[in-house]
């Protein structure tokens, strides 16, 4: 497509295409007038994954086929799966990561959380660590504008800062895993957040949520506490600049004040976008969160 063509669509589409890292003047409209379509900026991504796709698999294919070793069986690909394949590939191949692990001492914040109790009713409040991490990475959004940015076209040398606190939250449900958005953070109370979070799971789960609460995101946080391991190198959610990922809390022997305490430590691994975030901004923004989740916790978080 020429650079003087003059490009026919709307804003919400152009957002659409970002989002999924498609540059809008390269795609071709297939509406009235040439005005690109939602299922054009569909059809360009799909047709350059494929293309992608089918010159590795030139490059590699082998002279064997998997039946030759036995029996096997072809399925279908979960539908959620299949649609987040683009996304999670242009992702991968776009936004050069790395990715910094950390552990945070949450003995008090624990301790706290599982002795919260109603003073109208004396029933036990549950409320899910995650919501405390939300609070606290709003925080640090705050202190550390950069995490909470997108680069729309790195040609143009400008990067988004967002001024809202959207924090994504991974969802693994039957169809696949989905990733919500908790609008306005900051604006919430960790109970709040809480009952937010269950919310979008199950809106999610039971595929009842609007498409729109998957994008415009500021940060995303996935958990694995709920099913076990540590450490991992989770993807970036494209157009945003990092990602959380959260292991299973434990109990370890930490050496303080010339003693050997047992504390709950959390794993966390924090993948961010080499582009604009370097080492020191990662090692200083892990630091940030340990201390919002550590000893002062409550006087940090506020809620």
């Amino acid at each position: 497509m020429s650079e003087n063509k003059k490009i026919f669509t709307t804003p919400k589409i152009r957002k659409f295409a970002r989002e999924l890292g498609a540059n809008i003047s390269e795609i071709e409209g297939s509406a009235r007038e040439g005005r690109i379509t939602e299922e054009d900026v569909k059809n360009f991504v799909n047709k350059n994954l494929n293309k992608s796709q089918a010159k590795v698999e030139t490059q590699f294919k082998s002279e064997f086929n998997h039946s030759d070793f036995g029996n096997i069986e072809i399925i279908d690909m979960p539908r959620v799966k299949r649609l987040a394949a683009p996304h999670l590939s242009n992702s991968w191949n776009t936004i050069p990561h790395v990715t910094h692990h950390d552990e945070v001492d949450i003995t008090e914040l624990e301790d706290f959380r599982t002795k919260l109790i109603d003073t109208v009713s004396g029933n036990k409040i549950k409320i899910t660590p995650l919501a405390f991490i939300a609070k606290a990475l709003t925080n640090n959004l705050k202190k550390f504008p950069t995490f909470n940015s997108s680069i729309d076209n790195v040609k143009d040398g400008k990067i988004t800062l967002k001024k809202y606190f959207h924090i994504g939250i991974a969802v693994d449900t039957p169809h696949g895993l989905m990733v919500p958005k908790i609008r306005n953070v900051d604006q919430m109370k960790v109970k709040e957040i809480a009952e937010e979070l269950k919310n979008v799971s199950e809106l999610s789960k039971n595929l009842k949520i609007n498409k729109k609460e998957f994008f415009g995101g500021s940060i995303t946080i996935t958990s694995l506490g709920g099913i076990g391991g540590t450490y991992f190198t989770p993807i970036i959610n494209y157009p945003e600049v990092a990602i959380l990922g959260v292991g299973r809390s434990y109990k370890k022997q930490i050496f303080i004040k010339d003693k050997f305490l047992a504390r709950t430590v959390l794993p966390i691994s924090l993948s961010y976008d080499h582009r604009i975030i370097d080492g020191a901004e990662a090692a200083k923004f892990c630091n940030s969160l340990k201390e919002n989740l550590g000893k002062n916790f409550a006087y940090n978080l506020a809620f």
